[in-house]
Order: C-alpha cells, then structure tokens, then sequence
C-alpha cells in the first residue's frame, strides 16, 4: 500500500494541472464515469452526502448540479493544494459556497458515526495506506441503509487488457510529463492500477469491511468501475 504522506505530497506538485490532464489522459472519458456515477446517487435520493478525496472537486461539483439544493454536499481531502483547487473552482462556477470543502483523511474521517446517507470516492482507494481501515471508516459513517459509491480503477476485460496496459506503461508517463511536467507522478499511476485488485477481490474486501448488497459496474472496457455497497 503506498504512503500517504507521500501521495498527498504527490498530488500536491500536480494540483494545478490535474484537470487538464484527467481529460487528457482518458481522453474525455471521465465526463462519462462521473456522470454514471451521479445518476446512481441520485437514485437512493440522499439528504447528506460526503465526496472523499474529492481532489479539485469534480464529482462534487457534479453532484451539486444534479442534486436538489437542499442536500448537503460536502468534499474532503488530505492535499491542501488540491482543496485550494476546489474552492477556486467553487468561486467561479458557483459564486458561493453551496459546498463545503475541508481536510479529511480517510483512515481518520471527521465524520460522525452513522451520519451521512451516502459516501462517493473517485480513484481515492487505490491509494489507501490501508484499504481495510479507510472502508471501515466510511461504514462507520454511513447511517444504516447509507450507500457507498466507489469509481476506482479496475481490471480490464482480458481481449483489451494488452492494449490498455500498453497505453499505460509506454503511452501514458510521456503524455502526463508533456502535460503536468511530472512524469513521476504518472508512473507511480500506471504502477498501482496495474497492481490494483479485480472487481470480485475488492467486492470482497468491501463485504469484509462490513457492508452488504456490494454490486460493482464496469465501463468502458472494465478499466474503471462502480462498486455500490450498503452499510
């Protein structure tokens, strides 16, 4: 499992160009993830809703825009740098504060028990320093009946999974350096989705962590999915 003293750092010499390369590097594919997982959020008609590692705020953002005003949104993250984003794009696109962004790491949430209806987390637990203890603390947050909502990357469908690893080993360090102007952080990107386990083994840990009803969608080949839990 990586550091996360050492992730935070990490995220925080991209923060300014992390957009610009989500888009580029999925070449625009992660409008659509997001927007999926939205629409599942929306479904369970939630009251209290907390983005973890919501980085520059992204699905936040989309959440807002699709959910009543009424809902409380909140993001948490442990970069600085990345939450400077959110709250600059926040200003911008919305003129007040409709979310409240602050620090929150996920091994320690500041979240009390049984106190949000649902939990979103987008490309945040493959970073975990402890993946067992970060699902634990989410369920210990979620009320009963409250649902997780976790985009992460997983493993692609075999046919595709020699080009996409391809992509990520010899076509993707290059194209992130050009855009962010750090290859090293894109590295270590390509190194821990391939490491990453399938949707049936973090099904499982999810179960483990002490959720149930645990459904995982796939999209766009199965390089990134859905998992959906219930506390």
């Amino acid at each position: 499992m990586p550091e996360g003293a050492a992730i935070s750092k990490m995220f925080g010499q991209i923060a300014h160009r992390y957009d610009a390369a989500n888009h580029v590097l999925s070449g625009g594919v992660d409008f659509y993830w997001r927007k999926v997982l939205v629409k599942m959020v929306q479904r369970t008609k939630p009251q209290v809703v907390v983005d973890l590692a919501t980085g520059s705020g992204d699905v936040a953002f989309a959440l807002r825009r699709k959910l009543p005003a009424d809902v409380s949104l909140t993001g948490l993250d442990f970069c600085e740098p990345m939450l400077d984003e959110a709250r600059a794009k926040q200003k911008e696109q919305f003129g007040d504060e409709q979310i409240r962004f602050g620090f929150g790491d996920c091994l320690n949430l500041p979240l009390e028990d049984e106190s949000t209806d649902a939990i979103t987390i987008a490309f945040g637990v493959r970073n975990f320093e402890d993946r067992l203890r970060g699902l634990r603390e989410m369920r210990r947050s979620l009320r009963p009946g409250g649902r997780l909502f976790i985009l992460e990357f997983s493993q692609p469908y075999t046919w595709f999974r020699p080009f996409y690893y391809l992509y990520l080993k010899c076509i993707l360090p290059p194209l992130a350096a050009i855009v962010t102007g750090k290859k090293d952080a894109y590295d270590y990107l390509a190194c821990s989705i391939e490491g990453f386990p399938a949707r049936e083994t973090l099904s499982a840990q999810i179960r483990e962590a002490g959720f149930s009803e645990v459904r995982a969608v796939p999209l766009t080949f199965g390089i990134v999915a859905i998992h959906e839990a219930v506390r």
